[in-house]
C-alpha cells in the first residue's frame, strides 16, 4: 500500500505486526456531488482525536491499552476506479493479516471497495441517503451508488438505519428488497426497535458495520459534504455501534468535510471511532 501521510490518531502507537486493529484514512472526494472537502475528513478526525482522555469510561478500558495502529492516509487515485482497487487491496492485506479494519473517509464512495474485500455477511450502514443509484455521473462508483454496489456485489442482507433522502424509486426498491429505517420511524418509535432488530437480525453473521456522517442531523454537525436535516442524534449512532460492534469485521467513517463547521462532526467522529474500537475489544472476540 501506498502511504500519503503518516499522521496519527491518538493514542495509536502500536506497531503494525502487533495491532489487532488498523486505522488508515482515504482522503478522497472525487464524486463529490454537493460540497467538496471530505478528502479532509481523515486528517480533521485524527486532529481531533486528541482531545480526549484515553480513557473510555462507557467500557471501562484504556485506549491506550488496546493494540491499535495508525498506517496514515493512504495514497488514492482521483479516478474511481483505481481509488476502488487501491481501497479493496488495502483492506484484503489487513484482513489477510488477522487485523480489524477501520477506516475513514473521505466521500462514501470508498464502503463498497471495503465491503467488497470483506465479504461480509450484512451491511449495515448509518446514511440520510439510500445510495441507491446504479450509476451517477457516469461511474458506478459513486457516492450516490454505494449501498446499490454493496447489494449487487457483496450482500443481499442490507440494513439502512437514518435514511431520509433518495428518488422515489430508490424508496421503492429499498422498501422491497431491503431494511430501512427512516430517520421519521425512529424519531417516532425509538431507536430500540432498530437495536432489537439489529440484535435478532445479526446473531452469529460477519457484520460491516459504515457510518456515514451525514446520518446525523445537520443542524448538530454541520461539517458535511450533503448535509440533511431531521437526522439522528449522535446518541443513537452510538447506540448502533456500541450493538454491533462485537461482531463487526470492519468499521468505517465517511462524509466528515471540516471547511463546513467548527470541528463538530470530526469531534463526534473521532470519538465514535475509539468507540467502536472498545466496544469491539471489550466484547471478547478481539482476543480470541
Amino acid at each position: 500500500m501506498n502511504l500519503l501521510s503518516r499522521a496519527s490518531f491518538a493514542d495509536t502507537a502500536t506497531p503494525y505486526p502487533d495491532a489487532r486493529y488498523v486505522i488508515f484514512g482515504v482522503p478522497f472526494d472525487s464524486t463529490t456531488s454537493f460540497r467538496a472537502g471530505t478528502r479532509s475528513g481523515p486528517r480533521a478526525i485524527r486532529e481531533f482525536s486528541y482531545n480526549f482522555e484515553s480513557y473510555i469510561p462507557a467500557y471501562r478500558i484504556d485506549l491506550a491499552d488496546i493494540p491499535v495502529a495508525d498506517l496514515g492516509d493512504i495514497d488514492v487515485s482521483t479516478i474511481p476506479d483505481l481509488m476502488v482497487a487501491e481501497v479493496e487491496d488495502t483492506v484484503r492485506e489487513i484482513n489477510k493479516d488477522g487485523k480489524v479494519p477501520v477506516m475513514l473517509g473521505g466521500e462514501h464512495s470508498i464502503t463498497a471497495a471495503a465491503a467488497r474485500a470483506m465479504k461480509p455477511d450484512c451491511f449495515i450502514v448509518c446514511d440520510a441517503h439510500l445510495d441507491l443509484r446504479e450509476e451517477f455521473r457516469g461511474t458506478v462508483h459513486n457516492h450516490a451508488c454505494t449501498t446499490r454496489e454493496v447489494y449487487e456485489d457483496v450482500t443481499r442482507d442490507v440494513i439502512i438505519i437514518g435514511g431520509r433522502s433518495g428518488t422515489a424509486d430508490q424508496f421503492a426498491f429499498a422498501e422491497e428488497n431491503l431494511t430501512l429505517f427512516t430517520a421519521d420511524r425512529i424519531r417516532k418509535e425509538g431507536i430500540e426497535l432498530v437495536l432489537a432488530e439489529l440484535r435478532r437480525r445479526t446473531a452469529g453473521k460477519r457484520v460491516y458495520l459504515s457510518i456515514d456522517a451525514d446520518a446525523i442531523d445537520c443542524c448538530l454537525t454541520p461539517g458535511l459534504g450533503t448535509p440533511e436535516p431531521f437526522g439522528l442524534t449522535p446518541e443513537e449512532v452510538r447506540s448502533v455501534i456500541g450493538l454491533v460492534a462485537d461482531r463487526a469485521v470492519a468499521f468505517d467513517y465517511t462524509e466528515v468535510c471540516p471547511a463546513y463547521d467548527h470541528g463538530q462532526a470530526a469531534v463526534v467522529a473521532g470519538q465514535l471511532v475509539r468507540e467502536f474500537i472498545a466496544a469491539h475489544w471489550n466484547s471478547g472476540k478481539a482476543c480470541q
